[in-house]
C-alpha cells in the first residue's frame, strides 16, 4: 500500500485522462474508493465493465459526495457546468482539481462555484495520446511526464502539497506556475502544433492534384506525424481554441511572421538562412530527447507497440 492514501477519490469524466487516472490509482493503491461519473450511459457502462472504479454514477454530484480528492476530466468548455453541479455535494476539506489544458478559462468558470472550505487547485497533466474514451487509458500514461499545477493566490499550502504528492505518486514530475503563464507556454508547445496539424491534414485532403491513396501511401515522409496530432479529440480541441483564444492568436501571429520569413528565404534562394534555421531546430529536438521527453530511437521516436505522449 502506498504511503499516500485517500479514503475516496472521485473522477468526473472517464475519457483517456480519467481512465488512466483510474488505472494508476488502482495500480498504486491510492484510494479505498474510486467513484466514477460520466454523462454518457454507454461510457459509464464501459467503465464498469473495465472495472475502473468501485462505484459508478450518472450524476457527478453523487460521485463527489464524501470524496477527499475530486478530479474533473471534461472538455474545458464544460468545466463551469460541472463545478456548478458538484459544488453543493463537495465536503469541506476536499481537494478539487482538473486536467484541462487551458487554466485561466477553467479558473474563471469553476472558481465562482467552489464552496468555502474546499481547496480548488487547477492542474494539467501534459500527457496524452491521440486516442480517447475509457478503453484508451493505461496506468503508466503519466510516468516521466510533467503535471503543471496553477494554485490560486489563497490556495492552502498543505492541500497543494497533497495534490503534488498525488501526481508524483503516479509518476509525474510536478511544476507550479500562474495560470496566464501556463496558457502561453501551452499555446506554443501544444495548442499551436495541434492547430497546424489539423490545418496541414485538411489542406492535403483538399488538394485536387494529389489523390487520397498517394497521401496515405507516402505518409511516412512526414505527413504521418501530423495525422497523429490531427486525430485527437475534436471536442477537446474545439474547446481549447475557444478558451485559450488570446494566447493561441498571439502564437499564431508569431508563427505567421516566421513562416513569411521562411517563405522569402525559399523564394530568394537564401540557403544560409535556411541552414541556420534548420540547425537551430535540430538542437531543440536533441534537447527534448536529453530531457527524457522522447527517445532518439528510429521510426520518428515512436514504437508502434507503445503509447507515447502528445
Amino acid at each position: 500500500m502506498n504511503d499516500l492514501h485517500f479514503n475516496k477519490i472521485a473522477l468526473v469524466g472517464i475519457g483517456l485522462i480519467g481512465s488512466s487516472l483510474a488505472h494508476a490509482v488502482k495500480a498504486r493503491g491510492l484510494a479505498t474508493e474510486v467513484a466514477i461519473s460520466t454523462r454518457s450511459p454507454a461510457t459509464l457502462t464501459r467503465a464498469e465493465e473495465l472495472g475502473l472504479g468501485t462505484s459508478y454514477h450518472a450524476e457527478a454530484k453523487d460521485a463527489v459526495r464524501d470524496a477527499d480528492l475530486v478530479i474533473v476530466s471534461v472538455p474545458v468548455g464544460a468545466s463551469g457546468a460541472v463545478a456548478a453541479e458538484i459544488a453543493p455535494a463537495l465536503k469541506p476539506g476536499a481537494i478539487l482539481s482538473d486536467v484541462g489544458s487551458t487554466k485561466s478559462s477553467v479558473i474563471a468558470q469553476m472558481a465562482p462555484h467552489v464552496p468555502a472550505g474546499v481547496h480548488f487547485i487547477p492542474g494539467h497533466p501534459v500527457a496524452g495520446t491521440e486516442h480517447s474514451g475509457p478503453d484508451a487509458g493505461f496506468a503508466t500514461l503519466f510516468e516521466g511526464r510533467w503535471t503543471i499545477l496553477t494554485p490560486l493566490p489563497d490556495s492552502d499550502p498543505a492541500a497543494v502539497a497533497s495534490l503534488r504528492a498525488f501526481w508524483e505518486s503516479i509518476g509525474s514530475m510536478v511544476e507550479e506556475m500562474d495560470a496566464a503563464h501556463h496558457d502561453k507556454v501551452l499555446a506554443i508547445v501544444s495548442h499551436l502544433p495541434h492547430i497546424i496539424a489539423y490545418n496541414i491534414v485538411g489542406t492535403a485532403e483538399d488538394l485536387e492534384t494529389v489523390t487520397e491513396s498517394e497521401v496515405i501511401k507516402y505518409s511516412a515522409s512526414g505527413f504521418r506525424d501530423f495525422t497523429r496530432l490531427a486525430a485527437s479529440d475534436p471536442v477537446m480541441w474545439r474547446d481549447v481554441c475557444l478558451h485559450n483564444k488570446d494566447a493561441i492568436l498571439e502564437m499564431l501571429a508569431r508563427f505567421s511572421e516566421d513562416l513569411a520569413y521562411l517563405q522569402r528565404a525559399i523564394r530568394w534562394g537564401e540557403g544560409d538562412k535556411l541552414f541556420e534555421l534548420f540547425t537551430r531546430t535540430r538542437a531543440i529536438r536533441r534537447s527534448i530527447v536529453q530531457a527524457g521527453q522522447d527517445t532518439a530511437a528510429p521510426n520518428f521516436g515512436r514504437d508502434v507497440a507503445e503509447h507515447k505522449q502528445d
